[in-house]
């Protein structure tokens, strides 16, 4: 004998009604810094430049800084405690050392490095057969794998470190994107 379940078409609206937040939240996280990340690849190649750099409207002594290679951006930002010397290194168009300054010598505490393996904005899951993005902060990384019992943390603390790298991401993106967009 076969069982067959039979729900009332109001029953699966209410489901539909609860799912339904949790998949857009999902999507939105997805997508929040992938626009972002597309424009400001795009505004690198048609300038022909594979490193951009620029003080963050945050404090006189913030910076963010990007390394652009096919297939991936490296995005730093942190705090400085020589501004002087990074915003003449910005002046003279040398974007790479400032963002290698902000890797080695940016105040530990204060930096954050994202990888985005894809160029194409964080996502909170690996996809099949592609890379996933990472996250440093203060020197503790995650990786935005999907798997965040490897990380020690319940599926919820993931999507909230997720939530928040995407956020820090998006803010250093759109600082750099008005850094290009400058006459």
């Amino acid at each position: 004998m076969k069982f067959r379940a039979v729900f009332p078409p109001a029953c699966l609206l209410l489901v539909a009604s609860f799912a339904s937040p949790l998949l857009s939240t999902v999507s939105a996280q997805d997508s929040r810094s992938a626009a972002l990340a597309r424009e400001l690849t795009t505004l690198l190649e048609q300038k022909k430049l594979d490193s951009i750099a620029a003080r963050a409207p945050s404090g006189a002594d913030q910076f963010v800084a990007a390394l652009f290679f096919p297939g991936q951006l490296l995005v730093v930002s942190a705090r400085y405690t020589a501004p002087p010397v990074l915003m003449e290194r910005i002046a003279r168009n040398e974007y790479r050392d400032v963002y290698i300054d902000l890797n080695s010598a940016g105040v530990p505490e204060s930096r954050i490095l994202i990888t985005d393996l894809g160029a194409d904005g964080l996502k909170p899951r690996r996809e099949a057969n592609q890379p996933f993005d990472t996250q440093d902060v203060n020197g503790k990384g995650i990786s935005f794998d999907g798997n965040w019992r490897e990380d020690k943390m319940s599926e919820e603390e993931y999507m909230k470190v997720f939530a928040q790298a995407d956020q820090n991401y998006t803010a250093a993106l759109e600082v750099l994107i008005g850094a290009l967009k400058k006459p």
